[in-house]
């Protein structure tokens, strides 16, 4: 099995939108970005077949859109405890990049859309677990 390796990274917007500081939270979103990338690429390679890589980036999508929804759960708090929600919102913006970023290979495309319906239908009738 032959795949391109993904190459993810921090969009400059979400990295121009955090305040000038001492730069830690672009350095933490990079070295978080960096692990998911590594652990994919590995997962990837360790994989017998490209529906198998697939089922390995679905899991990481299903994980970013759960922190997405978690960190988008934290802005209107943070501003309701009339604190600034601006590390909320980069970090939930960062999860969606990361979403659009690994649906842009060609080769994962086909393969993501036919995993995610998989674990959408059971057993080909009823809906699994909603």
């Amino acid at each position: 099995m032959t795949v391109e390796e993904l190459s993810l990274g921090v969009p400059k917007p979400i990295i121009d939108a955090l305040p000038e500081s001492d730069g830690a939270a672009a350095q933490d979103m990079q070295k978080a970005v960096q692990g998911l990338e590594t652990r994919l690429n590995r997962a990837i390679v360790d994989a017998e077949s490209e529906s198998e890589a697939a089922q390995y980036v679905v899991d990481a999508i299903e994980r970013l859109e759960d922190h997405y929804e978690k960190y988008d759960e934290f802005v209107p708090e943070l501003r309701a405890w009339g604190q600034s929600p601006i590390y909320a919102i980069a970090w939930r913006n960062l999860q969606g990049d990361l979403i659009l970023q690994l649906q842009e290979y060609d080769w994962l495309k086909p393969h993501i859309d036919r995993e995610r319906n998989l674990r959408m239908v059971e057993d080909g009738i009823r809906f699994g677990k909603r």
